[in-house]
């Protein structure tokens, strides 16, 4: 039987944990959607949260993955004396660089190569990595599928889809990034009969392979809908949801393509949303099961850059609501608006943002605007409620925040910084 001293200092040492402190191991969290299970300890007020570290980072918008006490990006790094597409490995204390490994030298569509200016272009990697317990799965601007180990950054091995597996690439180059779910790697840029893969994080092996589709450059998700795990693409014929064991297909959303879509989609319940830039607009869907089939029965369907279109911002679902950066090409000062996801209706909106990127933490949307601003905002589907905001990173800011650990993560075209909200 524990002493009352011995209980006493048990219950101090848990209470200075984090509350649900968990690793950010792939673009948008843990769980694909842009969730994070931890909260917010300490709102910043009349200033900023406390800067651990700010380090330079070149080039892109690649999002930070954290796990196992390191961060990792892609970003520009000088190697064979030339600027290529690199896995950055930095110490997630100190921001460090551990190391890196060079994927390819970029050549980027309408901008040049990665040296162009970055406002026509040419920014550098869009694809953020994915980690596991030993090793980093990056999927490169051409398509190149790698795993390199964690720890020093030895390639375990590399799968080329456009030569492997006769894939074609899109315009200015893949920005997808590889799904990690249920123990396989999900990607697609593979030719006919095999534009989806199921990769084994182990080798690299195929596991299942199948579809003849084009893609986007919006990552998927996983998802549990109706008592069904699976896995959603958003493809050029539109939405596409599979069976990740099996590759089976389970259901199916007919939606335009047009120049690029980029933001993944948001499964809300059995809704699912999607949304995409230059006058396609958005979509809805409510999934159905009888027996093993689903149905997938259009909820709304609004076309044009307002009021729905995510550029390349994808929403996050709270309580049948979602909240996001819906605009297009309003740099600066797009809003960020609270809609409702069955019907379409927007609730508000503020503007002031442009496209940047969204996460939820607890009760609390987590917003980084193009122009570097975090901003804490309720996640309250009846008014806007600006709880804390301070400008942290320069550059242009279009990648999407991460928290682990008590705390932000944040990358520019510049820099890449590390915010305490952990309130020790």
């Amino acid at each position: 039987m524990k002493s009352p001293r011995s209980l006493l200092s048990l219950s101090l040492f848990l209470s200075a944990l984090p509350l649900c402190a968990a690793d950010w191991p792939q673009f948008r969290g843990p769980t694909t959607d842009g969730v994070s299970p931890e909260k917010i300890a300490k709102p910043w007020t009349g200033g900023a949260p406390k800067t651990l570290w700010k380090v330079p980072s070149e080039g892109g918008f690649s999002s930070l993955v954290v796990s196992g006490g390191r961060a990792f990006t892609l970003a520009l790094k000088d190697s064979g004396g030339a600027k290529q597409e690199s896995l950055v490995a930095l110490d997630a204390n100190t921001g460090k660089e551990l190391w890196f490994g060079a994927l390819n030298f970029p050549k980027y569509d309408g901008g040049g190569d990665a040296g162009a200016d970055s406002n026509k272009g040419g920014d550098g990697p869009r694809s953020t990595p994915a980690v596991d317990a030993t090793r980093v799965y990056t999927l490169s601007s051409q398509l190149l599928l790698r795993a390199f180990e964690a720890g020093t950054g030895k390639v375990a091995w590399s799968r080329d889809l456009i030569k492997e597996h006769g894939g074609a690439n899109i315009q200015w180059q893949n920005a997808a990034s590889p799904l990690l779910e249920g123990g396989l790697i999900y990607v697609a840029g593979g030719g006919p009969d095999q534009s989806i893969l199921a990769v084994d994080p182990k080798d690299g092996a195929v596991v299942w392979k199948g579809f003849t589709e084009k893609i986007t450059h919006a990552t998927p998700v996983a998802a549990t809908i109706l008592g069904q795990r699976q896995v959603i693409f958003f493809l050029q014929s539109g939405l596409l949801s599979v069976d990740p064991k099996t590759g089976k297909e389970l259901w199916r959303y007919a939606f335009d393509f047009k120049i690029s879509t980029a933001a993944s989609p948001v499964v809300s319940g059995d809704v699912v949303y999607c949304s995409a830039g230059y006058g396609v607009g958005a979509g809805a869907v409510k999934i159905t099961r009888s027996g093993g089939q689903f149905t997938a029965t259009e909820l709304y369907r609004v076309r044009g850059n307002k009021p729905l279109a995510n550029h390349w911002s994808t929403p996050v679902a709270k309580n049948a609501s979602l909240y996001g950066l819906f605009q297009f090409k309003q740099y600066g000062n797009g809003p960020l608006k609270c809609v409702d996801v069955a019907s379409g209706a927007v609730k508000w909106e503020q503007p002031g943002f442009g496209p940047g990127q969204v996460i939820l933490v607890g009760d609390q949307v987590l917003v980084l605007s193009d122009a570097g601003d975090l901003v804490l905002v309720g996640a309250d589907p009846e008014r806007y409620t600006e709880i804390a905001r301070a400008q942290v990173i320069g550059g242009k800011c279009w990648s999407s925040p991460s928290i682990s650990n008590g705390r932000i993560y944040l990358r520019s075209t510049t820099e890449a910084v590390c915010l305490d909200v952990s309130g020790k």
